[in-house]
């Protein structure tokens, strides 16, 4: 099984990892789960929240068309989660779930999914915080300051 979508809803975490301990029974030897949320101070300011934006439908055909990519024959099962909307300081952003014959595949398929979505999905993130509003562009911290 294979799924990645846009949502707002946070995911149940127990029941996915429930669900996906099957493939213990066909081989699967680990399961990596990678949980990104909203950091609470950055360069030292306080972050007031996050707006997540997506262009839709592109980014979740996107998020799909990567995890299809990254499911091979050691992998059993990718699922990916990203959260859209104003989210608080600790509240879930994404999640990745990967399934897979060892736990370095594991890793490295939660990784690599993760690096793909922050440079490929059409996301976009504001950051709000204590000293002005941000846009956050790809993986690093090069930030552009709106005017107000």
């Amino acid at each position: 099984m294979v799924e990645g979508k846009i949502t707002v809803e946070e995911i149940q975490v127990d029941k996915i990892i429930e669900e996906m301990r099957k493939y213990a029974y066909k081989g699967a030897g680990a399961l990596a789960i990678f949980i990104g949320f909203v950091k609470g101070i950055v360069d030292g300011n306080t972050v007031e929240e996050l707006e997540y934006t997506a262009y839709e439908p592109y980014a979740s055909k996107k998020i799909e068309e990567i995890v299809n990519e990254e499911f091979d024959e050691e992998v059993f099962d990718i699922r990916v989660y990203h959260r859209i909307g104003r989210l608080k300081a600790g509240e879930p952003t994404i999640y990745i779930f990967v399934a897979a014959k060892t736990r370095k595949k594991a890793f490295e398929k939660a990784s690599r999914i993760l690096e793909r979505i922050k440079h490929e999905v059409p996301i976009f993130k504001l950051e709000k915080r204590s000293d002005g509003e941000y846009w956050v562009l790809g993986d690093g911290r090069r930030v552009r300051r709106l005017s107000k």
